[in-house]
């Protein structure tokens, strides 16, 4: 803690930076202007600056001693001057005014006449005078007074929370006693008026602590502690009990608090405010915030080594009354209740395993509330992964009590269906976890297996949802055609969907190939093994017999069964998947010719899995950029329609003048003006078809008008073409102007036309023209207007310039026009990006010249929307295009300079897709591009330099390689690992979504490391060995690699075997695991290994060691088999063959918890007490806590008990019986009420003298009859006969135990009947 003088110290060396900059009075000399102003005050207002001034000099002495340069020593010792002058002239003043007031204060006259005097000049005091104020006081002044403030503050503040603290503790702890009713008002009156004393007190407290943090620091926690008791009284009301926590828990602010909290009185009270009722939620709500601040102070301290050495202090009675509130299911608090004893269990899980908390939450977890389900399995989750804090977990018994909604299904009714959906939900969430999969696969797979098991049974309705649960786990996603299926219907009527948009990640996909598998398919492929060897395949088989005509339900489990058998071919190895692509349960079904029925449902089921292959490899293909198969269902089709086109254009350039006349006149062209009656079908015909002959072309165009009257309706200020709506059936107008012109450009007459004969062209500059701000007055409705381009076809003309650039002609009719020099002007142009956007969009960009120029353009504008536009235009331009083209990587690489941080990114993204292939990466590469200016985002694409010999000879010379080694070895690595793990967690979670940003953060691919692509060149393995990193590598893991108990060690041995499996990934870097010979020690951690997540780690890393045949090959010498695509090379996936042994952890035996009910109490002296007691113990007995509630409300009734139940003795026994043992909330309420004793100080100082006077000392041993004392659950029979219950009676307890001190047990009473005692 630091001391005062260093806290001056920090003060005034933080006014000194001040000093420079402020040169305005303070509020307090503000006030004191409006003070001097008012005559009465004046003398008020000088005290005051003379108070100030004195501040002014002892903070300038104080900044003398400080070490300060030689300007500004001057400054202050020039303040220190002015200061001093000015405090011998206030002086003098105030002497002059205190001399003037006794001499004219004879009366009111007097008064009334000096207030309406103005001041006198000569006292003119800095604070009178705005102009001096801000002249004649620097800011030095200002700092002085300010770190004097700060100083005085604290010291006020400290001085103030003393004070506070004692009026709490001079107030009375309790009103007198009433003699009377009148005295009863006056004492309930007093009681009211302490409460909102105490109140008021404690809640300035709080505010002053809020408002100077250091003095919680001066303040010890005992002595606010003892000053708070009294408000926590009984007698007290609600709102003082709440302020009196809220006011604890503003004190704490370090481990070192909450532990000296922890020795305070404070159990019993806290105990208490949780029993109470909804009345007191205010009460409860302050005792609930200061538990979760204990916890979130515990917190702090966390080990991260999980040595499990952290501690909450919090007791056990404080405990169970928490769990106790998290249990009762209409509690408000429940739910914050329930999720900080989630907390609680990671920081401290022996204190919350001692409070019997463990299994609260256990059953929580099967059937609290649906919200919490999530964070609980989570919980546990976390709990698991770890040998130590499983150890509190009962194997078989505890976490299984989360599947009994799905496992005990049978019988329950038709509301049972949205529990089992919670339950799935967790099912899945705990599964998709390697500490969910591996303790469920425990002791053969047991917990699995009954969850596979519910699907046989018969009657069970509620199957389909565990059928749901399977199409989620293994991440089936539905097509829209599966409901047809599920139908029973044909699937022929659907067909590949045509012309869809290809989706960002495709071209990805086809740069890596058809056999990249994801993370995730890694982790599926696994399921799926463990699923079909628990008899998912046989269950669904079960189902199956179930109906001979079938059901939605028996195809559904069809189709699971379709889809396990088709992600089994492409995920696992070939013998694996050979096992369950056998289904023989089923082909026994086929082949059973002596029972009707079995044959019907094998043949129905062989068919329609063999239908839904065949429909999937149609609708689905795996390879989608593979050209159409010649052979395939739909080429004649496409080969009819193809020679169905060309032989209308023949048709149509064979066209004789007769019907060519009959064709033109059909258009309606050469009759009317009004394109309203045109008729659309013939034009467009004559337009693709005899058109096309020049011959024809040439006679449109000379001969009759009808060339000029169809490129007049397309002109802009005809206002045919151009104003009319923008409607579906209006688009075809769009595509026949875009026709004519390629039609046109088709012919040299054609473009002779377009360019001297027609005004369309001519018409379009003018249209651009209209947009110049600089070209005289604005149109006041342009043709290229906003509103027009939204609304009307004029967004067509941007297609047919788009047309002309596809044609040499075509680019050379607009150079001439000046068409590209009024785009140049419309890049120009502000808040008009949708034109901007439609000439980038349009314009084709195959031909060099003037369309790449205004690209480039755009990519450079002002505008940073444009700029984004382009860039994403760009980048779609090199994902369509085959071999992207060097003048695309030249412009894409330009936007990485771009200073716009998103433009930046989106070229990034681009640039790194196109590297995916080798070609495009060789190209940019030879370009050499500047990265280093681009921070964390440019990473990923200077990796992908790396993996090319050119590139890291480039970034080696550039000095990249030995930094980001050294950063990749210290730091980045651990980076890495954290990310993979999250993207794990995040897709693999129940609520996650598409647009996740970590989901989205790479595509599920192992994403590229540093050492993995340095080991794919020759020079940078060389260079790896010489660093010698990979050798340090193997010596951790050798060293660390099956530790289970520093949470740090297990982080970098994750992240070290990331490293090694990326390294050997490749042909270069599988010489390294051989030489050092790791690969048998990462094949021990993944057998041995008590970290769930470690094992996954390893079984990552094998899938990577596996991508190569040489790794594939080493591996199976291990019993490790590699997935390979149909082309043999393998895919990135490794299974063990003995899947038991990895997929099981080792068994364990729970440990024993010592509780505080391990404590034992001196059995009771008196009769009345043990009959209280044995009742109140009973009260935890769900059969006979009705009859012993009973037997309390009678005792309660009769005088010979009322000692009883007002001795602070046996409330201590009852407060020890409800802290040791599990109660429900209204039973405690119940107990708590049964006693006439107020809690206060006194109260529970007497119950801490009766906790230590009653308890056992170690050597106490209960003698013989003490044991064999039987208390029944109706109670005991007195000495005279009267037995304590009107419903039975008991046999009276024998002489010789008459008069002996008793004990408790709670042994049923046995008898026996028929023998004689003999």
């Amino acid at each position: 803690m630091p001391t005062n003088s260093d806290h001056e110290q920090s003060v005034a060396a933080a006014q000194l930076s001040k000093m420079s900059t402020s040169s305005q009075s303070t509020p307090a000399s503000q006030d004191l202007d409006s003070m001097l102003r008012t005559p009465g005050n004046q003398l008020e207002a000088l005290t005051a600056l003379l108070e100030r001034e004195n501040r002014i000099k002892e903070g300038a002495e104080k900044f003398l001693k400080l070490p300060i340069t030689d300007l500004m020593r001057m400054q202050v010792e020039s303040e220190l001057e002015l200061a001093t002058s000015e405090i011998e002239l206030l002086t003098k003043r105030i002497e002059q005014e205190t001399t003037r007031r006794k001499k004219h204060a004879v009366g009111p006259a007097a008064k009334r006449k000096f207030a309406g005097q103005a001041p006198p000049s000569t006292a003119r005091p800095r604070a009178d005078s705005s102009d001096k104020d801000k002249g004649g006081y620097s800011g030095l002044r200002t700092a002085c007074v300010d770190s004097i403030s700060a100083l005085d503050d604290f010291r006020t503040a400290l001085s103030q929370a003393n004070s506070y603290l004692k009026s709490l503790t001079l107030i009375p702890s309790s009103a007198p006693s009433p003699s009377s009713p009148s005295s009863t008002g006056s004492a309930s009156h007093t009681s009211s008026e302490q409460d909102r004393t105490r109140v008021d007190i404690m809640n300035k407290l709080v505010a002053l602590f809020q408002r100077n943090l250091r003095v919680r620091y001066e303040i010890t926690t005992a002595a606010l502690v003892q000053a708070v008791i009294p408000s926590l009284a009984d007698s007290r009301s609600k709102q003082c009990r709440a302020a009196a926590y809220r006011l604890i828990r503003s004190s704490l602010v370090d481990p070192t608090s909450i532990e000296e909290l922890r020795q305070q009185p404070l159990d019993w009270f806290i105990v208490k405010s949780l029993a109470r009722n909804n009345k007191f939620s205010v009460e409860r709500e302050q005792v609930i915030k200061l538990i979760r601040a204990i916890v979130d102070i515990a917190a702090e301290k966390r080990d991260t080594r999980g040595t499990g050495s952290i501690s909450i202090p919090l007791s056990e009675p404080v405990m169970r009354a928490f769990i106790a509130v998290a249990e009762h299911a209409e509690d408000p608090f429940r739910s914050i209740s329930v999720q900080t004893l989630a907390e609680m269990s990671l920081l401290d899980l022996d204190l919350v395993a001692r409070a019997g908390g463990i299994r609260f939450l256990v059953h929580a977890l099967g059937e609290g509330p649906v919200e919490l389900g999530p964070v609980l399995a989570t919980t546990f989750l976390h709990i698991m992964d770890s040998p130590r804090t499983r150890a509190y977990m009962r194997l078989g018994i505890d976490v299984e009590i989360a599947l009994l909604a799905v496992t005990d299904a049978y019988g329950r009714g038709a509301d049972h269906a949205d529990r089992m959906r919670r339950c799935a939900k967790v099912i899945q969430l705990m599964l998709r976890t390697w500490s969910g999969l591996m303790y469920f696969c425990m002791e053969d797979q047991r917990a699995i297996k009954s969850v596979v098991d519910t699907l046989r049974i018969p009657s069970l309705d509620t199957r389909e949802i565990v059928l749901d649960m399977f199409f989620e786990l293994l991440n089936i996603k539905p097509p829209e055609w599966y409901k047809t299926f599920i139908d029973g219907r044909r699937l022929t009527m659907y067909r590949k969907p045509r012309n869809l948009p290809e989706p960002s990640g495709e071209h990805k996909a086809q740069q890596r190939g058809p056999e990249a598998l994801k993370l995730t398919d890694q982790y599926i492929a696994l399921l799926v093994l463990v699923f079909t060897n628990a008899g998912l395949l046989d269950a669904l088989t079960m189902m199956l017999e179930e109906r001979t005509t079938g059901s939605n339900l028996t195809r559904k489990a069809t189709l699971l069964m379709a889809e396990v058998m088709q992600m089994a071919n492409r995920v696992l190895p070939l013998n694996m998947a050979a096992n369950i692509q056998a289904i023989p349960q089923v082909f026994d079904l086929a082949a059973d010719y002596t029972r009707g029925e079995h044959r019907i449902v094998g043949t129905s089921a062989i068919t329609a899995i063999d239908s839904f292959n065949r429909n999937h490899a149609r609708l689905h293909p795996s390879c989608k950029s593979a050209r159409p198969r010649a052979n395939s269902a739909e080429d004649a089709v496409r080969r009819g329609q193809r020679q169905v086109e060309q032989n209308k254009i023949k048709l149509g350039m064979q066209m004789d003048d007769k019907m060519f006349q009959a064709c033109v006149l059909e258009t309606q062209i050469m009759i009317t003006k009004d394109s309203t009656k045109w008729s659309f079908d013939p034009l467009q015909e004559l337009v693709e078809g005899p058109f096309l002959n020049p011959k024809r072309l040439e006679e449109a165009i000379k001969v009759g008008r009808f060339m000029r009257r169809l490129m007049a309706f397309f002109h802009p200020f005809s206002h045919q073409f151009s104003d009319m709506p923008r409607k579906q059936q209006n688009l075809r107008w769009v595509r026949l102007g875009c026709s004519l012109l390629t039609t046109l450009l088709a012919s040299p007459d054609g473009v002779r036309f377009l360019l001297y004969e027609d005004d369309f062209l001519k018409q379009i500059i003018k249209s651009f023209a209209q947009l110049d701000p600089f070209n005289g007055t604005p149109e006041s409705d342009p043709i290229f207007s906003k509103q027009r381009m939204m609304e009307t076809l004029t967004y067509g003309y941007f297609d047919m310039l788009g047309t002309l650039s596809k044609h040499p002609e075509g680019i050379e009719l607009m150079e001439k026009s000046k068409i590209f020099t009024a785009f140049y002007h419309l890049i120009e142009l502000r808040n008009r990006e949708d034109l901007i956007t439609a000439v980038i969009t349009n314009l084709d960009y195959s031909i060099d010249g003037h369309p790449r120029v205004v690209l480039s353009k755009a990519l450079t504008c002002s505008d940073i929307p444009v700029r984004v536009f382009a860039t994403n235009h760009l980048g779609e331009l090199i994902r369509s295009s085959p071999t992207p083209t060097v003048w695309m990587l030249r412009l894409l690489l330009t936007q990485l300079y771009d200073p716009a941080p998103e433009v930046c990114e989106m070229a990034i993204q681009f640039l790194e897709e196109a590297c995916e292939s080798m070609e495009v990466l060789e190209l940019v590469v030879e370009m050499q591009p500047t990265l280093d200016h681009l921070g964390d985002i440019g990473h990923p694409l200077l990796l992908r330099f790396m993996s090319t010999p050119t590139g890291f000879r480039y970034l080696n010379t550039a000095g990249y390689i030995d930094r980001e080694m050294d950063m990749w070895f210290h730091e980045r690595n651990i980076y890495y690992v954290v990310q993979i793990e999250i993207f794990l967690a995040k897709v693999f979670s129940s609520e996650a979504t598409e647009d996740d940003e970590d989901v989205l953060a790479f595509d599920g691919v192992v994403p590229p490391h540093f050492y993995g692509e340095m080991s794919k060149t020759e020079l940078g393995c060389q260079v790896l060995s010489e660093r010698g990193h990979f050798a340090e590598f193997s010596h951790f893991i050798r060293q660390h690699g099956l530790e289970s108990e520093d949470l740090e060690v297990i982080l970098k041995l994750k992240s070290i075997l990331w490293a090694v499996g990326n390294v050997g990934a490749t042909e270069g870097g599988l010489p390294f695991l051989e030489e050092e010979e790791i690969i048998p020690s990462i094949l021990e951690i993944a057998a041995h290994s008590l970290i769930p997540s470690v094992r996954g780690t390893c079984f990552f890393v094998l899938g990577l060691i596996s991508s190569t045949p040489q790794g594939a090959e080493i591996l199976d010498d291990y019993h490790w088999e590699a997935t390979l695509s149909p082309l043999g090379h393998p895919t990135g996936l490794c299974i063990p063959v003995n899947l038991d042994d990895f997929i099981s952890l080792p068994k364990w035996e729970s440990i024993e918890v010592r509780t505080d009910a391990d404590i034992r109490l001196l059995p009771p002296t008196t009769q009345t007490e043990l009959e209280v007691i044995s009742a109140i113990e009973n009260l935890g007995n769900s059969v006979i806590v009705n009859t012993a509630s009973r037997s309390l409300a009678r005792m309660k009734s009769r005088p010979e008990y009322r000692a009883v139940f007002s001795s602070p003795a046996v409330f201590f026994r009852a407060l020890h019986t409800i802290s040791t043992q599990r109660y429900r909330l209204p039973v405690r309420r119940y107990i708590l009420d049964l006693f006439s004793i107020e809690l206060d100080g006194p109260v529970v100082h007497a119950i801490s003298e009766a906790a230590t006077n009653l308890r056992a000392p170690p050597s106490f041993k209960q003698s013989e009859a003490h044991i064999n004392r039987v208390v029944s659950m109706l109670g005991l029979k007195h000495p005279d006969g009267e037995s304590s219950s009107d419903e039975d009676e008991l046999d009276g307890i024998p002489e010789e135990q008459t008069g002996k001190i008793p004990v408790i047990t709670l042994r049923p009473v046995s008898r026996i009947i028929g023998f004689n005692n003999d």
